[in-house]
């Protein structure tokens, strides 16, 4: 008789959740040295401290890996989609933080618009298992 508990079963990721998931955690290390950046220019307005800049990357980093936990459920990936668009609005401070919002935004684009496409595909097969698809 064995006392250790049976092997759970691991619930299977979809390439939207797997792919989605992986932008988020690469893009949150760019948050938050964006807010480095920030910090270091001095870019907010006169009267806010520029420490704020490392406290809001470090705030947009966490919501970056929190995200990239959630995105399984469909709010989940609108939540991402939010994230990309206050990294977008970073452009106003450093113009620089568009080219970032760009390459990111396309690539997150990419893996849920691309990885539904494929959970779709990947559903039918396994659904009609026929030997001509």
């Amino acid at each position: 008789m064995s006392l250790t508990p049976p092997a759970r079963q691991r619930r299977t990721r979809g390439a939207a959740e797997s792919l989605a998931a992986i932008v988020l955690g690469f893009e949150s290390i760019v948050a938050f040295l964006a807010g480095l950046v920030v910090y270091g220019l001095k870019a907010l307005p006169e009267p806010i401290e520029p420490w704020w800049g490392i406290v809001a990357g470090s705030v947009l980093a966490v919501l970056m890996i929190l995200t990239a936990r959630l995105v399984r459920y469909r709010w989940g990936i609108v939540v991402g989609w939010v994230l990309q668009a206050v990294v977008a609005l970073g452009a106003f401070l450093v113009p620089a933080l568009a080219i970032v919002a760009l390459i990111f935004g396309g690539m997150y684009a990419y893996a849920t618009i691309k990885g539904a496409a494929l959970d779709r595909r990947n559903a039918r097969r396994t659904a009609d298992p026929s030997p001509n698809a």
